[in-house]
């Protein structure tokens, strides 16, 4: 079971209905033209039309299950005092002394670039449970490394 933000399980469900209403229907449509065209053995078009069903049919079905075995969190219940998932923790590394700061989400929600790391990156698992003032230790490929909590908040 994954849990998953409001947002994000909003944004899944909304992409699985646009590839179902909208994308599926056109692939289908696409197919079938390129099927009339006759010999299918040499036909570029049949072939990609194919592959983009094929990659259309997979991702419905992946979407599917993922939103079949996830739950929506309960923000309102999550500890504040804590790093658990949603939270976002400022921490420093002590070997560097650079401060950083992310949320912790789900690996389906995980997008370095805004600053998400998923809750079971070495980084996201060793922050887990830990308090503001305390040191995490996390093992990374080139080592281990000691993080201090300066803050935790939830968005």
């Amino acid at each position: 079971m994954e849990y998953l933000s409001r947002q994000r399980y909003d944004e899944l469900a909304t992409e699985l209905k646009h590839l179902i209403e909208e994308v599926y229907p056109k692939v289908t449509e696409e197919l079938a033209e390129m099927s009339a065209q006759g010999d299918r053995s040499d036909n570029a078009g049949y072939r990609e039309a194919r592959r983009t069903q094929a990659k259309t049919i997979s991702r419905i079905r992946f979407l599917q299950k993922i939103l079949e075995h996830s739950r929506v969190i309960d923000e309102s219940v999550l500890p504040k005092d804590k790093v658990t998932l949603l939270s976002v923790v400022e921490f420093t590394n002590i070997s560097t002394n650079t401060r950083m700061k992310f949320q912790i989400v789900s690996p389906h929600e995980m997008d370095l670039e805004a600053g998400k790391i998923s809750l079971k990156s070495p980084i996201g698992a060793a922050l887990m449970g830990k308090k503001v003032g305390e040191i995490a230790e996390a093992q990374v490929p080139s080592g281990t490394l000691r993080l201090r909590i300066e803050s935790i908040t939830l968005n």
